[in-house]
């Protein structure tokens, strides 16, 4: 039971639900692009109204709701898996059919009362369960109106969000009696690295062997980063477009968004302090033509969009806390472009992939989510969901009313991540993770564009 505020969730049963058809027992190696994700659980939640306006059906659904993650687990079997070690201290799946924890739980308000401007205490631990083993937990809270939140927990060494949105749409399809679009790969082949491996030094940049790493300054443990989430209506996020294209060079909607939270993070900074920013970088697209020599005749329609597991890589830049508090926007956008670019490319994950393989089996980790030097100030990355499909996670009772992910990752790297919002054509929702002075930054200096989420908005 937890409880905070108003909100009191409880816990009326534990579950661990199996693939439908026994699973034999095979081992799943992690890719190289696998191993550089830190032992990080990340959680996604959904909220919807009453699925039904007659009599107490809950029970109905939430046997629907078994039956159906029960069936998409014989697709997506290695979530119901445990990872494992090698005697090398390499993870591995071990795709052993352990199940998935199934917890249900009623929550004492409705859905209207939450409070999802606060997530850490509205959704930390409460309407996201926290995973006690496997790789995949799931909660299911019933609200005091009828409605219901799905809340999600996964280890993202097993899969990034790409994977997890495949695995929530095809859940969905299966319980709307729907056959699954789009079926899970776990050809590891295609993240194989060259013989021999072709590196340059550019990845020494981005990425750091742990043993090279400093030890961590002690204000990490005395300065911990808080959630908030926001919303921002199209109209602004439009007019940040224009202003980011004020010089004759066109940036995209993203580009434009991170620019200006680059120079607000700045903010929080001494002037001689590096100002860092990443920008989580999904690969799919730059290796489908490996995928396509792999299985030239194409004969069992793969490509990298089925592809399940991390394909990431983290492109950033940094520049001094003093330059960015003076830049226009426009010339930070064409720093965030240009950094960018340079991770959007075939051979730039072809040659990490090749980066990870000269170093195994020590692990490594990308630097932006470290403190290399004294002088490193405020550091952020964001990851978009813009590509988020929320309309499909439909179970049968319509498209949420919410979604988001929830990452409170820890360390002193915060983490943001926009979507779509479900409510309102071309809105945005805004999950934030930072530091208190970053989030008072956020909201005095972007107060024309970011709001935050209410009940209200949401329409609940």
């Amino acid at each position: 039971m937890g409880s905070i505020g108003m909100l009191t969730v409880s816990v009326k049963q534990t579950d661990i639900i199996m693939a439908a058809t026994p699973v034999q027992n095979l081992w799943l190696p992690m890719s190289n692009l696998d191993l550089l994700i830190p032992p990080l659980d990340v959680g996604v939640f959904f909220c919807y109204r009453k699925p039904m306006d007659h009599g107490d059906e809950n029970s109905c659904i939430i046997n629907l709701i078994e039956q159906s993650l029960s069936l998409a687990l014989v697709h997506f079997y290695p979530l119901a898996g445990e990872v494992v070690y090698t005697s090398q201290g390499e993870p591995e799946l071990l795709c052993n059919n352990h199940g998935v924890e199934l917890v249900q739980a009623c929550a004492s308000v409705e859905l209207k009362d939450l409070d999802l401007y606060h997530p850490d205490d509205s959704v930390e631990g409460k309407l996201v369960p926290v995973k006690t083993k496997g790789v995949l937990s799931v909660q299911v809270t019933e609200f005091n109106c009828g409605g219901l939140v799905i809340g999600c927990t996964f280890d993202h060494r097993v899969a990034d969000a790409h994977s997890m949105n495949m695995f929530l749409a095809s859940w969905a399809e299966i319980q709307r009696s729907k056959p699954v679009s789009c079926l899970p790969s776990f050809r590891r082949s295609v993240l194989h690295p060259r013989r021999p491996p072709l590196i340059t030094s550019y990845y020494d940049t981005l990425y750091v062997p742990f043993s090279s790493l400093p030890p961590s300054p002690t204000s990490d443990l005395t300065n911990p980063l808080i959630s908030r989430i926001y919303y921002i209506e199209a109209n602004d996020v439009n007019n940040l477009q224009a202003v980011s294209s004020l010089d004759g060079n066109p940036q995209s909607k993203l580009i434009s968004f991170i620019s200006l939270l680059w120079k607000i993070i700045a903010e929080g900074d001494d002037d001689s302090t590096t100002c860092r920013m990443g920008v989580v970088v999904d690969g799919r697209e730059r290796l489908n033509d490996i995928a396509n020599f792999e299985n030239p005749s194409n004969i069992d329609s793969f490509t990298m969009e089925n592809y399940f597991g991390n394909v990431l890589s983290i492109s950033s830049g940094e520049a001094s806390s003093d330059d960015l508090k003076e830049m226009p926007l426009s010339q930070v956008a064409k720093m965030v472009h240009k950094f960018v670019s340079g991770t959007k490319t075939k051979e730039h994950f072809r040659g990490l992939i090749d980066w990870v393989e000269v170093h195994r089996p020590e692990k490594a980790v990308t630097k932006i989510y470290t403190r290399m030097e004294d002088n490193d100030g405020g550091a952020v990355v964001v990851s978009s969901g813009m590509r988020f499909q929320m309309e499909k996670i439909d179970f049968g009772w319509g498209k949420p009313q919410f979604g988001s992910y929830h990452f409170p990752w820890g360390g002193q790297t915060g983490y943001v991540m926009p979507m779509p919002s479900v409510t309102k054509n071309g809105d945005w929702v805004v999950y934030m993770h930072l530091l208190q002075k970053h989030l008072d930054l956020v909201e005095a200096m972007g107060t024309k564009y970011f709001r935050p989420l209410t009940a209200t908005y949401l329409g609940f």
